[in-house]
């Protein structure tokens, strides 16, 4: 089962991990574009969903990754898919970069 962290408890997840995280986000180019999450205290890595498999290697198996799309959906997919593929420590941003600008940001527009 996949690990679901709401944007109001990321910063709590943030300090639990042992680990610097990579925070994953699956979504399309234009909705990186049009809102998007300022790295902190993780990586921010961008890849698309349709190019994860292709590009796994950019992932790092040893650190913890959460995925984030629009609303969850895609970026739950992601994170399964990582988990299949011998990703230990995989989460998902529940109700994605919506939910962030919501819940944690609201500097992130809604789209």
């Amino acid at each position: 089962m996949i690990h679901q962290v709401r944007p109001a408890d990321w910063n709590d997840w943030l300090q639990a991990q042992s680990a610097r995280p990579v925070l994953l986000d699956v979504r399309e180019p234009w909705e990186v574009q049009t809102a998007h999450v300022q790295a902190g205290d993780f990586d921010l890595v961008t890849i698309p969903m349709n190019e994860i498999p292709a590009r796994t290697s950019e992932l790092p198996q040893d650190r913890p990754i959460a995925c984030l799309c629009h609303h969850g959906g895609r970026s739950q997919r992601v994170a399964m898919f990582l988990a299949q593929q011998g990703y230990t420590d995989v989460a998902n941003i529940a109700g994605g970069i919506d939910a962030w600008s919501r819940e944690h940001d609201p500097g992130v527009p809604r789209y």
